[in-house]
Formats: C-alpha cells, structure tokens, sequence
C-alpha cells in the first residue's frame, strides 16, 4: 500500500510539471508571434526599473540593436579623392562662355577688402588661394570671403618652392594649411595651388592624397611684377575667352593696382557677355 501510494505522488508530481511546462511554452509562443517586424515591442526587464530605463527610443531590434555599433561612425558617405594627376588644371573650357578670378597669397588687410568689395557690388565668386600664416593671421577676412561665397583654397602655409622640398615638408606645408581653413571655415579646401607654378609628382600625389584637385591658370596678369594698372587691364582682357583662369594677387607686395585693376576689367568682361564663376566639386 505505501508503495502504491508513493507511485501516485510521483505521477500526480510529474503531471502538475507536465502541465506547468506546457503552459510556460504556449506563453512564450504567444509572445513571438505577437512582436512581429515593424511593430512595437514590450521590454520585459530582467533587472526591474533600473533595467528597464536604459531601453530608450524606437524598440524594433532592428534599431535599437544597431545604435551601439554605428555611434560615434564616420558619414555614410565620404568624397571620392580626386586621381593623382600630372599637371594642374589650366582652363575649364566645360564651364562655357564662363572666366574664372584667382587671387593668391591672402588674405590681406590691405587689399583683399577693396577685392571683396568689387566682387560684391557686381555680385560674382571668385577663388582665393590663401597661404596659411597669413589665413591664420587674418581669420575675419577668410571668413568674410567665405561668406560671399568665395571658394578658398591653398596656396601651402609659407609659399615655399615645393620642387625643392622634401616630400614630408610638402606634406607640412599643405596639411597645415588645410587644418588652419578646416579649424576657421569648418571644412578643409578642395583645391590647391603649387607657390611659383612650381609642380612635382610629391606635390600631385599629396594633394589628391588631402582631396584637393590642383588648380593653375590660363592668363597670368602678371600684377606681381607692379607693371602698372593699366598694363594689368590689358593683359586680363587681351586673355579674355571662355573657360580662362585668371592669376591675380591680393597679397605678397603692393597690390594696390591689382586692386584697382579689378575695378575696371571685370565691369568690362560682364559687358562682353562673360559670365565669371567659380567651379564645384
């Protein structure tokens, strides 16, 4: 009889655990099928309401599961570096009946003023090729440029010679320049230009190597040597033609002339139906 009785407490046991099991499976089945994709799902905190606060925004797994992985990532999408070329840009004849203005060794607080003023009142862009001790040292310029505008762009920090460079100072010469432009205007230049028009393979493969496409010019004012104004005048429109790249200075010496020869020619270009730009990346 004991035994007897024993045997029926262990099945009693065994059913009431059979029924338990089952119950628990049906209730997490149930659960599964109700947290379909797309739809919201209810958290069942393990660790009460201290567990429960750190489940926070959107819950579909697809979500939140990802946040960990892509916070503090890199933008999606990154500019392509332009390809290591063997000579500069000289002309943008793609452009159309289109010039294109340059201005190198700047900002300067002498005249890079008077050039903005005129490129204002005639409401055109134009590119400036900044040296980087003189960007860093005249900050409100740059940006008062960038905010007409203007693209700026580099013209290395000290304007050395780059062909008689070693390449780790080439490299330091248009790294510094880019970080102090990125440091003022939020974002580093796109374009560069070698001091002298001096160009080496070192100097092609470290500026694509910094995303900078290298830019030279079709028609050299020659407004660094102080010719004169009116000689300045002659040479910008006697150059005049679609696509044209224009060098001009607005630092480096006296360019009260290059100053004053803007305020003629471009007035000028505009009537012979010339359309003055700036090219985009």
């Amino acid at each position: 009889m004991k035994k007897d009785q024993m045997l029926s407490g262990r099945r009693a046991v065994l059913r009431i655990a059979a029924c338990l099991g089952a119950a628990l499976t049906t209730r997490l089945l149930t659960a599964g099928q109700a947290q379909t994709p797309g739809s919201p799902a209810t958290p069942v905190p393990s660790g009460g309401a201290q567990t429960a606060s750190l489940v926070t925004g959107p819950q579909n797994p697809s979500t939140y599961r990802l946040q960990p992985m892509t916070e503090g990532a890199q933008p999606r999408y990154r500019r392509a570096l332009p390809p290591v070329r063997k000579a500069p840009i000289l002309e943008m004849p793609e452009l159309g009946r289109t010039m294109v203005l340059t201005f190198d060794d700047g900002p300067h607080p002498d005249y890079t003023p008077g050039i903005l003023r005129t490129l204002r009142e005639y409401d055109v862009r134009a590119m400036f090729f900044v040296c980087g001790e003189m960007a860093d040292a005249h900050r409100d310029l740059l940006r008062e440029a960038d905010d007409d505008g203007h693209i700026i762009c580099n013209h290395t920090w000290s304007h050395p010679l780059m062909t008689s460079l070693r390449p780790s100072q080439i490299r330091g010469e248009m790294g510094r320049t880019s970080a102090v432009v990125e440091d003022i205007l939020g974002a580093p230049p796109l374009w560069y230009r070698a001091p002298y028009g001096a160009w080496n393979r070192y100097a092609f493969e470290i500026g694509s190597e910094m995303g900078m496409e290298p830019l030279a010019w079709t028609v050299d004012s020659l407004d660094w040597e102080t010719p004169g104004t009116d000689s300045i005048v002659r040479r910008v429109l006697g150059g005049a033609g679609p696509g044209a790249i224009v060098l001009s200075h607005d630092a480096g010496g006296d360019r009260s002339q290059s100053v004053a020869a803007l305020r003629r020619y471009l007035p000028r270009l505009l009537d012979d139906g010339y359309r003055i730009a700036v090219p985009h990346r």
